[in-house]
């Protein structure tokens, strides 16, 4: 019996669940975690002959927490894909030889992730191209509710193989309904002052990338100008230009998407002020001495 077992998580995902499951048709534990969908997911999942289990979503930490942890996965060993991912096939025997032979120091692999739009890899574009995605179950957990933290208490191993992704698989509108909702999440973290601290030497000098990355965004949270930054960062300094036009094009929907991250955090704190001037309105004038009326006698 194979030792891996994989997790993919989905909500309205018939257009891509069939090809992922295709992807990791050699493995025989295979489970879907579902979000309450509307559409054929879930049958699709079934007819491919993995175990779909639904759970309505509440955040991203949650439901990956759920589905490594709560799910009866056969397996310690876990890889977590997305419906719009694909498993490449040397991919898969790389991550089955990891499984067999990794030391016991190690409870994670990071993987390189090759994202795709009208047909070109953006090989230069894509802000985090790596990805925590194989892992020892019981040794990891994720925190914070959008754009989640994967916590992993052991060493993490770089692996030479990659996995595609084609997130823009349904469309433009579908990409923009998807990161309204992720701009409204990461408007009410920074609008809450939920973000944690920034420290600048772990910003620069962690070992680790995605520990980089996270104290990293909590420093350009704080920065003036976060859009413009992002376009030119991801425009200059990634080199999405060598991606050609479609490098300009990822660069401004970049851009689009952290403006509206800071309209709404803008717009949340304004109506937070509202409310707080309000309620204070309210207590002076419950604390405020009433004047007592002369009564008129007869």
């Amino acid at each position: 019996m194979d030792k891996l077992s994989v997790l993919i998580l989905t909500k309205n995902e018939a257009l891509d669940i069939g090809g992922c499951l295709r992807a990791v048709s050699r493995l025989q534990d295979v489970h879907v975690l579902d979000s309450a969908s509307t559409d054929a997911t879930r049958e699709i999942a079934t007819a491919h002959g993995a175990t779909v289990t639904v759970r309505p979503f509440d955040n991203f930490a949650a439901q990956r927490n759920f589905g490594l942890h709560a799910l009866p996965l056969r397996n310690d060993w876990v890889l977590i894909l997305d419906a719009d991912e694909r498993a490449s096939p040397e991919l898969i025997e790389e991550s089955l030889a990891m499984v067999e032979h990794a030391p016991d120091n190690v409870a994670a692999g990071r993987i390189r992730r090759r994202d795709y739009w009208m047909g070109r890899y953006l090989k230069h574009s894509i802000i985090s191209p790596l990805s925590i995605r194989l892992v020892r179950r019981s040794r990891v957990h994720y925190e914070r509710d959008i754009n989640e933290v994967l916590v992993v208490d052991g060493d993490i191993a770089d692996m030479r193989h990659h996995f595609d992704h084609f997130s823009f698989s349904k469309g433009m509108s579908h990409w923009f309904d998807k990161h309204n909702l992720y701009s409204t999440m990461e408007a009410e973290l920074i609008a809450a002052r939920r973000v944690g601290q920034p420290s600048l030497t772990k910003a620069f000098f962690a070992r680790d990338p995605h520990e980089r990355r996270m104290h990293q965004k909590r420093l350009f949270y704080r920065m003036p100008g976060r859009p413009l930054i992002k376009f030119l960062y991801v425009l200059l300094f990634r080199g999405g230009c060598l991606d050609g036009p479609i490098g300009l094009h990822y660069a401004l929907l970049q851009s689009i998407y952290e403006y509206m991250i800071v309209l709404k955090t803008r717009e949340m704190r304004m109506a937070a002020d509202a409310a707080a001037e309000s309620r204070d309105a309210a207590s002076d004038s419950d604390a405020r001495p009433v004047k007592s009326q002369p009564v008129e006698t007869r």
